[in-house]
């Protein structure tokens, strides 16, 4: 009975529904191939693998005897097939990325391979697939840093144990645990679990004591724990064992996670390892909350934007409890995880039909995508000089530029010399606004005045929540006439009508990753905005690099409406944040350095001031225990 879950039609329903979005035909698609029995044995035994071959001619009985052997595994005279097959893909689909022919993919493949040990077969898993494609890449390819994330319910122990001495994989599972009463029940799937001889430190474990996670659990588990080490670690690619018994349905997982989360959590990991990114199926059983799940996955991977996310922007007590025994685990300390928190959406008891909760929640969250990507103006004859899928469009003429400005924003703009620049921004924020466009950027000789008529002319579009982040040192922007700055030492936090803005100050290499992932996430994931506006001024620190990556990060916000406007003469800044809008792979960053411990105890001064109004911030205080 236990394999009721575990059928055929997790894969083909999950097709059905990538072809129902017509998302096969955008995708490449890759041959599969059965893994070889050296490749095979790069992670599992001989042993393992000769008894697995001897299955294919056994009887029933035989076949009852030998899986006897195993914990929740049952073979069929196909099942070391359909296993070489799952391997082969995986490794199709690593080959793939590595060379280029596609910048990421996903396998559907099945049976999943997390569980599987060296020397064993473990819960529906015969031969672990993202084990053997990390130990191929590092063989072929040469790699030395390898980040892989679990995000199904089940710990990934197989992987764990593969990895746990090694130092060149970064593993890192979120797990339902329940103080190790659920499956598959191991100490060592518990926070304290960091690793072992060289590999300690990079082994993340980061267990659910309570069941009914939602969106903001998972969010936060990301802005908190996972992203800064995996920025730290930087990646030369990224494996995911995408299980999606962690969404909302599921009969395994018992989580209230909808399918839209894993958009973003894929949309994050695209940023690293120069957008090299391997999604392999893992778990999910709820046939419906897997399909739709698999497809917003894809549409991520294919560089749609993102759905805006759902749920109250407040993680559960439990989680913060559990984040707070992380951080002292990875200070070798210890703590007792403790849990307080019941299901919103319990997938028991349920009177709402989980199918029919998704068709009309998918129906709510999924929207039209824009023609065109990304907008900017320019002359003709500047097309070589930015990145595909940008499109030049034509700027309004000076009469017109004059006859809006004098109506609305006579105060604002009163130099010739500034009114006229403002036609690139408001041709390009119309086609946002529009909807026309995903995305623009524009430039301006003043950055910041033109980001503040950008904010008015949203508002009287109807879009009043926008998030704005300016970047510039000068003290000019504090004191300009459209806002009321509040400084705070590193930023400067702004409330303009219903606008929150963000202004980013004195943020380099040691401290941007602390305050990009530690405030700025958190609070505009809080805020939900329907616009965000960066504006980046003559006076910055911050690097090309570290402006794209923030855009970037920015873009998985307000189904992508990003409004950036930069000074007319950063050409070279221009062109990378072009491609970060369009969805390329961003510039390497460079290597991380910690932020100072003056820097750190400003952020989570800053983080306690306001993580009552913003609650993505609370568990974010405990960052610089483990940092």
């Amino acid at each position: 009975p236990i394999c009721d879950i575990e059928v055929p039609e997790r894969l083909s329903s999950s097709y059905e529904q990538l072809r129902s979005y017509h998302l096969v035909e955008r995708c490449v698609h890759v041959p599969t191939r059965e893994g070889s029995e050296e490749e095979i044995l790069l992670v599992h035994s001989l042993e393992h693998l000769e008894v697995a071959k001897s299955t294919q001619t056994m009887n029933e009985e035989e076949l009852k005897r030998v899986s006897e052997n195993y914990d929740a595994f049952f073979f069929h005279p196909s099942t070391y097939h359909c296993a070489r097959l799952a391997v082969g893909a995986a490794l199709q689909l690593v080959d793939a990325v590595m060379a280029g022919k596609v910048r990421n993919g996903m396998a559907l493949v099945r049976p999943p391979g997390h569980h599987s040990q060296r020397n064993a077969a473990n819960g529906f898993c015969l031969f672990n697939n993202v084990a053997i494609a990390a130990e191929y890449a590092k063989l072929k390819y040469g790699l030395q840093r390898i980040l892989i994330v679990d995000w199904d319910v089940h710990h990934g122990q197989g992987t764990q144990y593969i990895f746990e001495e090694d130092p060149s994989v970064l593993y890192f599972s979120w797990h339902r645990y329940e103080h190790q009463e659920f499956w598959p029940s191991l100490k060592e799937s518990n926070y304290d679990a960091v690793g072992l001889g060289k590999g300690k430190g990079f082994n993340i474990n980061l267990p659910w004591n309570k069941v009914g996670m939602g969106n903001s659990d998972y969010l936060a588990a990301f802005f908190h724990v996972l992203l800064p080490m995996a920025f730290e670690f930087d990646p030369e690619l990224v494996i995911v064992s995408s299980g999606y018994d962690s969404g909302i349905g599921d009969p395994e997982g018992q989580m209230d996670a909808t399918p839209e989360v894993f958009a973003h959590l894929t949309h994050f990991l695209m940023q690293l390892a120069n957008g090299k990114l391997c999604v392999v199926l893992e778990g999910g059983y709820h046939l419906k909350s897997l399909g739709e799940s698999v497809c917003m996955t894809v549409k991520t991977l294919l560089g749609d934007p993102v759905p805006q996310i759902t749920g109250e922007m407040a993680p559960y007590t439990s989680f913060l409890q559990n984040l707070s025994t992380k951080s002292h685990s990875l200070k070798k300390t210890n703590s007792n995880p403790s849990t307080e928190h019941e299901s919103q959406i319990t997938n028991n008891n349920n009177t709402v039909k989980v199918e029919r909760f998704l068709e009309l929640h998918m129906k709510n969250i999924l929207f039209p995508v824009p023609p065109i990507k990304t907008a900017t103006t320019g002359s003709e004859g500047s097309e070589p000089f930015l990145p595909e899928h940008v499109q030049l469009v034509k700027e309004m003429d000076e009469t017109e530029i004059k006859a809006l400005v004098s109506g609305f924003y006579a105060d604002l703009a009163k130099e010739d010399k500034t009114l006229l620049s403002l036609g690139s921004t408001f041709v390009i924020l119309d086609k946002i606004l529009k909807k026309e466009v995903c995305n623009g950027i524009a430039t301006s000789p003043t950055a910041a005045l033109s980001a503040a008529v950008a904010l008015r002319h949203s508002v009287r579009f109807g879009f009043q929540r926008s998030v704005s982040c300016f970047l510039d040192q000068s003290k000019g922007l504090r004191e300009s006439p459209f806002c009321f700055v509040l400084y705070l030492g590193i930023w400067g936090f702004i409330f303009v009508l219903t606008n929150l803005l963000l202004l980013l100050k004195d943020a380099g290499g040691n401290d941007f990753f602390s305050a990009v992932l530690g405030f700025i996430l958190p609070v505009a994931y809080s805020y939900q905005p329907n616009l965000i506006v960066i504006a980046v001024g003559p006076n910055r620190n911050l690097g090309i690099s570290g402006i794209s990556l923030l855009v970037a990060l920015l873009r998985g916000l307000a189904e992508s409406r990003v409004f950036a406007v930069i000074e007319d003469t950063e050409i070279s800044l221009m062109q990378s944040v072009a491609k970060a809008l369009v969805g390329a792979s961003t510039p390497p960053f460079g290597i991380y350095v910690p932020p100072t411990q003056e820097k750190a105890n400003k952020i989570k001064a800053l983080r306690d001031q306001f993580q009552q109004e913003w609650k993505m911030l609370q568990c974010s205080g405990k960052l610089p225990d483990f940092i």
